[in-house]
């Protein structure tokens, strides 16, 4: 499916699948392709497209450069260079099974045979779905949700993605992904509510993929991460699979080596089948397996750091947010803000959302919009904080282009905003609108919906049924609910609601 850039034409050359496959492009991948094109850089081009889109922490090369480049990660020996294990060398696994251990908190020592180990998760996906799935089954998911995992599930294996506000009927549902923190509300679970949600689970006979990605990116020391892996049982253990990766607490999104964690032996002997097309090189094997083992510069370096880096990379994006009047969700995890720009859309809808976005990556600046995560509400955009301050701090004039002046952007259809100390307005010349002089003593009072921009009570048109999509956490932003809610459709399993309608009633706490 192609939400951005026209779709190639057919080729002779391609089965369907082949073509259905190389048309596939959503704004996500679109965007990427034209950054990878015209990559900012501060010196060498100074006009080129600022990526705050993609999902990667760029704040700690120097720290990972410094650890990389030791003597102990040069090694090659003969082993390295051959066929091994396909669900990860003995001795990675192993490592993986400690660090999960230690930083997840698990109440036992988890076993390395229970760990797989391939080239990033999104491999994980695919393959984890075409081995508990037949082709046309679906995985529930609630909305809205990282969208490439709809790629992940789908391109090779068939599998669909059932969204929570979707109508399942002739679907067969064979498990259930959750994100835990959360891409991309950057929410973070609690283990009481992880335990409801397995053991949802477990009365469908569903299996539980858990994305543990973001575990170790909390940058508030008063908030605590919880585990799935640091509860004393598992209500259904041969059904929950955990995943975590280097991508995003390391930021290592290119060394590509992803993890899987479940007591089914069955399924990581079938993943061991798969594990051929998805292998790591033995000698980065070595160096990821040197990496984990290395507690004392993990905990003593690393963490510390990237933390305070990350602390401080998200307050001064979210004080750039509240100074332009900008609501958001302020989550002190993951490398995102999830940020509310329904203000500058001439009409509430996806294809106006689209025109931002573009409008946006015209003047050299990528953001990823809603709809690429499945958000049921035009106007959302996540906005990425884990880049140098250089990059960050130069980003109003940067954004100038077409307006020649330090804090100010002019898109093509006349939106123009004007930022100065703490004041923001705007001034839309189709509409002779203006907002001048609002005051960020609000701003938090707005991210929760309590207080318009001018300070008075929300319209009525922006109550909490119309702001769903928008809240808390990713079950409290489906329409599905909104639909269902408080009577079950037609021929639906009250047992899919319990949880969920848990979940929402807690964010709207």
């Amino acid at each position: 499916m192609v939400l951005g850039a026209e779709a190639p034409s057919p080729s002779v050359y391609l089965s369907k699948r082949g073509n259905s496959i190389r048309q596939h492009q959503g704004t996500l991948q679109e965007g990427f392709v034209q950054y990878a094109a015209n990559k900012y850089h501060v010196t060498d081009n100074p006009e080129g497209i600022i990526n705050l889109g993609t999902s990667e922490n760029k704040l700690c090369y120097d720290l990972l450069h410094a650890r990389l480049t030791r003597p102990d990660m040069l090694y090659v020996e003969p082993s390295l260079l051959q066929y091994s294990d396909w669900t990860g060398r003995t001795f990675l696994r192993e490592e993986v099974a400690k660090f999960l251990t230690h930083y997840c908190g698990s109440p036992k020592t988890l076993n390395a045979d229970n760990v797989v180990v391939m080239n990033g998760c999104g491999s994980l996906f695919s393959c984890v779905a075409a081995v508990i799935c037949d082709p046309k089954d679906a995985i529930l998911i609630p909305t809205p949700f990282y969208g490439v995992i709809t790629d992940d599930v789908d391109l090779y294996s068939d599998v669909k993605l059932f969204h929570v506000h979707l109508d399942c009927e002739g679907l067969i549902i064979r498990a259930v992904i959750l994100m835990n923190p959360h891409n991309p509300l950057a929410e973070i679970y609690t283990p009481e509510e992880m335990i409801a949600f397995l053991e949802f689970a477990k009365r469908n006979d569903l299996h539980a993929i858990v994305d543990e990605l973001y575990m170790l990116t909390v940058f508030d020391e008063s908030v605590t991460f919880h585990s799935v892996l640091s509860l004393d049982s598992l209500p259904d253990p041969l059904r929950t699979h955990v995943m975590w990766g280097l991508s995003k607490d390391f930021a290592m999104s290119g060394i590509r080596a992803g993890t899987l964690y479940t007591e089914n032996r069955e399924l990581v002997e079938a993943l061991a089948q798969l594990g051929c097309f998805h292998g790591i090189p033995g000698t980065v094997q070595h160096q990821v397996a040197q990496l984990l083992q290395d507690r004392a510069w993990i905990d003593n370096e690393f963490l510390p750091e990237n933390r305070r880096r990350l602390k401080a990379a998200h307050s001064f994006l979210t004080g750039e947010l509240r100074s332009m009047g900008i609501p958001f969700l302020d989550r002190p995890a993951a490398l995102f803000v999830w940020a509310d720009l329904r203000e500058y859309l001439q009409e509430s809808s996806f294809q106006e959302e689209l025109n931002l976005w573009r409008c946006f990556l015209r003047h050299n600046v990528l953001l990823s919009c809603g709809q690429a995560f499945s958000c049921s509400t035009p106007g959302w955009f996540r906005i990425v904080f884990a880049d140098q301050h250089l990059h960050l701090g130069g980003l109003s004039q940067h954004l100038g282009g077409a307006g020649g002046e330090r804090g100010r952007l002019v898109f093509e259809d006349g939106l123009t905003f004007f930022q100065k100390s703490q004041e923001f307005r705007l001034v839309n010349d189709r509409t002779n609108y203006q907002y001048a002089s609002y005051s960020i003593k609000n701003s938090s009072r707005i991210a929760e919906g309590l207080v318009s921009l001018d300070g008075e009570a929300p319209k009525p048109a922006e109550s909490l049924e119309s702001l769903i999509g928008t809240l808390r956490n990713q079950i409290r932003s489906s329409d599905w609910l909104e639909k269902n809610t408080p009577e079950l459709s037609a021929g639906e399993d009250p047992e899919i609601l319990d949880v969920f309608k848990a979940l929402l009633h807690r964010a709207r706490k």
